[in-house]
């Protein structure tokens, strides 16, 4: 498993230990966590992904290694291209030298879909993940490597490194008594909760009925930026047990080329037998009480 020290990575793969798989992680800096065979790898070198398939022989590749950026930087360009593209070539490639392996590709929910218009991609990090779906189904038609690709919406949950993110951004602002800054709040989003998530990527690995597939993964409710917010608030104010003052929207600008996130979730259903179980106010209480209980 790439990426096994991430967010989605860590919730994954102490599920499939727990489940009783020998699960081989993959971090250019190994955590010391059980459960997990640790290797110290960059997946974007095509040498260091063969040293990777000799040693840990794997029968499903999970690729959640990933550069999530959604800057719409000119600089961001080469960086989310090697980290999200480069190692998911290399991977795909060693998978095909050795066949029966399957691969689970992690891809994006703004990349061009059904459910969002086939909106184009609006960042380089968008961009970088929808060229690898092209060359996972391309694996997959030319060279019959067993490909599957789940595409979640906007995750979210409890040990989220990434505090710049949203839900944990504005949960230990308001935790630590700060006014966090919002935009405006306008972007319209499907939340799903990270258990959900590794829920389906699990179903995915126990069956090969979606090979060849690209699903999308999330709760196909639509939710504005502004009132997963105000939801938040109300949350954090009860976990506390005290009135929490109301958000102010617009201290920071609303980013360009934002696109409606929205998933289909029919497909997923039917192939994987797997539907969304945690709703937005009990994955936002689970995770407010995760982080308060740990400052």
């Amino acid at each position: 498993m790439t990426g096994a020290s991430g967010f989605i990575g860590a919730h994954t793969a102490d599920r499939l230990a727990a489940l009783g798989a020998e699960v081989h992680g993959v971090s250019r800096r190994p955590p010391d966590r059980p459960g997990v065979i640790w290797h110290e790898a960059d997946v974007t070198d095509a040498a260091a992904v063969d040293r990777l398939y000799a040693d840990a022989a794997p029968e499903v590749v999970f690729h959640l290694a990933s550069e999530v950026n959604g800057a719409r930087d000119p600089g961001v360009v080469a960086g989310t291209l090697q980290a999200n593209l480069v190692s998911t070539i290399h991977l795909l490639a060693g998978a095909h030298a050795r066949p029966g392996t399957r691969v689970l590709l992690c891809g994006s929910s703004e990349e061009p879909r059904p459910a969002n218009g086939q909106a184009p991609p609006p960042s380089p990090y968008a961009m970088a993940k929808w060229a690898a779906t092209g060359y996972g189904q391309l694996f997959q038609r030319l060279w019959n490597v067993p490909v599957t690709i789940l595409r979640p919406t906007m995750v979210y949950g409890p040990a989220q490194r990434d505090t710049a993110k949203l839900v944990p951004y504005v949960t230990l602002a308001l935790l630590r008594g700060e006014e966090p800054r919002l935009t405006s709040g306008a972007k319209v989003v499907d939340w799903v909760y990270v258990d959900d998530v590794v829920n389906a990527f699990v179903a995915a690995a126990e069956t090969d009925v979606a090979v060849g597939q690209v699903l999308d993964v999330g709760t196909a409710t639509k939710t504005s930026v502004r009132e997963s917010v105000e939801l938040l608030f109300q949350v954090v104010a009860s976990v506390l047990g005290r009135n929490v003052p109301p958000p102010k929207f617009g201290a920071v600008y609303d980013r360009a080329h934002d696109i409606a996130q929205t998933a289909d979730i029919g497909p997923t259903a039917e192939l994987l037998g797997w539907r969304p179980a945690v709703d937005l106010r009990e994955g936002l209480r689970r995770t407010v009480e995760w982080y308060a209980a740990r400052l």
